[in-house]
């Protein structure tokens, strides 16, 4: 079969009667439903004036008509889904940053975005689905103004299918393009990886303005012929009842979204007997191995932890499925583009030599837009430097030491977040923990970690303390300890160090 190289050629995999999208509480949308719907998307923006390049942020919240609008938008146009939850002002600027044409919300939403689209004089497309309607499928609302799009008609695979921005915690955000054959060569390297086939679905519960659960959720599923039950979004405390619903076969979170399952899965064991799942993937943040254990013992499976960006169309390397090895504490072996280490010279360095992961392949980005100096400086022999420090093993897989930027440099001496996280993490007390750099006035930087602890367990910071120091050197032991009913998160769950001391009063 040959690959697909556009995401409506990725929409052709499944057999027509097959479901393609579910959903809580809908009828699902059958892949024949779903290619229709895309025909009509396709047709009714080329009837608003919206075709191939023109850029239509897409501001809704999760579900199957957020799924399926970044599926047909992509066939006819440039999706750009937007965190629904940023305030007016963020709005402006990624819809100005964006060049955005066209912003598609819900009819009826009052989202900030609305605002922001009227004043830069951005078109406001509305759909409408009623609760009986096929899960996925909507209307636009209204008539089509203006005139036909000039470009109308299904995008190509050199042309770009998905445009977001980078997080931006330590500057201006940088605006990652991605063309057809990016998201489809990234899809494809993820149904390789997990061997994913048209029984296969995937429970999702990521945010969908993310490019994990874009590309791995949704089009990886959907380009295999299997199928993705579309949530409302990560919910611990629905997540079980879901998967008595939904039957997946697998679902992909990140690492604290899977920490947040296993405080009740103790108490839904009928409901993960009644629905095995063949695998249970982790991305988008390191999996502590303490956290994959427990969930392999808890859902019998095995889980999958996989490492990604947005600048590589999410998925870069991969743990293998059994019966090849899963090391915990690794990301795992190249899973579709050429993977490096490489020195701050661009010489590539050997087998457990610690330098900057580096990637080349189809997957990956062509270069942030309107950043010369970005490019220059993440580009190097044509091999993208991702901003992680790693390591590779005689076996080839990678094990991430830590950003470049959240190494804490202690007057001089360097200490990975990470390596103090997984100890931390062994200490019986501890649920969750995440280790940070605070500013200090003659070292410069100092230690500080946040913990959360386990329910009905007590320690304190001179025990933690003691505890690390009899695993690490000195200056690596915590100087600050806070104990907290929650670590703030990010928008898609992951936890960030870069900001932290901030935002608990350190600074």
């Amino acid at each position: 079969m040959t690959p697909a190289r556009t995401v409506n050629d990725l929409m052709s995999a499944g057999a027509d009667a097959a479901v393609a999208l579910s959903a809580p509480q809908r009828p699902s949308l059958s892949f024949a439903g779903l290619r229709e719907h895309l025909r009509y998307t396709v047709n009714e923006l080329n009837r608003r004036g919206i075709g191939r390049g023109d850029r239509v942020a897409i501001v809704l919240p999760n579900g199957p008509e957020m799924a399926s609008s970044f599926i047909s938008i992509a066939c006819g146009a440039v999706t750009a889904p937007l965190n629904p939850g940023y305030r007016p002002e963020e709005f402006e600027f990624y819809l100005s940053d964006l060049n955005a044409r066209a912003l598609v919300v819900a009819a009826g939403d009052d989202t900030p975005a609305r605002t922001a689209a009227e004043t830069l004089g951005v078109s406001i497309l509305e759909i409408e689905h009623a609760a009986t309607d096929l899960a996925g499928v909507f209307r636009f609302s209204g008539t089509a103004p203006g005139s036909p799009a000039t470009r109308g008609g299904l995008a190509t695979e050199d042309e770009l299918a998905l445009v977001l921005h980078t997080s931006g915690t330590t500057s201006r955000p940088k605006i990652v393009p991605l063309t057809h054959i990016n998201v489809c060569a990234s899809a494809a390297n993820i149904t390789q990886s997990l061997a994913l086939t048209p029984q296969d679905r995937c429970m999702n519960i990521m945010p969908l303005f993310h490019i994990h659960g874009l590309v791995a959720a949704i089009l990886a599923s959907l380009g295999s012929g299997g199928s993705t039950y579309c949530t409302p979004g990560f919910n611990a405390l629905r997540f079980f009842a879901w998967l008595d619903e939904a039957e997946p076969t697998w679902y992909t979170a990140v690492p604290t979204m899977h920490q947040a399952v296993l405080q009740r899965a103790g108490r839904s064991r009928e409901v993960i007997k009644r629905n095995p799942l063949r695998f249970i993937r982790s991305c988008s943040s390191a999996l502590p191995p303490q956290v994959m254990a427990d969930l392999e013992k808890g859902f019998g499976v095995p889980v999958i932890e996989a490492y990604a960006m947005t600048e590589a169309a999410h998925q870069m390397t991969s743990n293998p499925l059994p019966p090849a090895a899963r090391k915990p504490g690794s990301v795992g072996i190249a899973a579709g583009p050429e993977v490096a280490i490489m020195d701050d010279a661009g010489n590539l360095l050997g087998n457990d030599e610690v330098g900057e992961v580096v990637i080349r392949g189809v997957n990956v980005t062509p270069g942030y837009e309107n950043n010369q100096k970005a490019n220059s400086e993440s580009f190097t022999h044509g091999w993208f430097r991702t901003g992680d420090q790693g390591v590779m093993d005689a076996e080839g897989y990678v094990r991430i030491t830590g950003r470049l930027k959240e190494i804490i440099n202690r007057g001089g001496e360097k200490v990975s977040p990470r390596e103090v996280d997984e100890v931390i993490m062994d200490h019986p007390a501890v649920q969750q923990v995440v280790t940070f750099a605070m500013p200090h006035d003659k070292l410069g930087e100092e230690i500080a970690a946040a913990v959360v602890l386990r329910e009905g367990q007590s320690t304190d910071e001179k025990e933690i303390r003691e505890f690390v120091a009899g695993r690490l050197a000195d200056f690596k032991v915590p100087r600050k300890i806070l104990f907290l009913e929650e670590i703030p998160k990010g928008p898609t769950g992951k936890l960030q160090r870069i900001g932290l001391a901030d935002k608990l009063g350190l600074a």
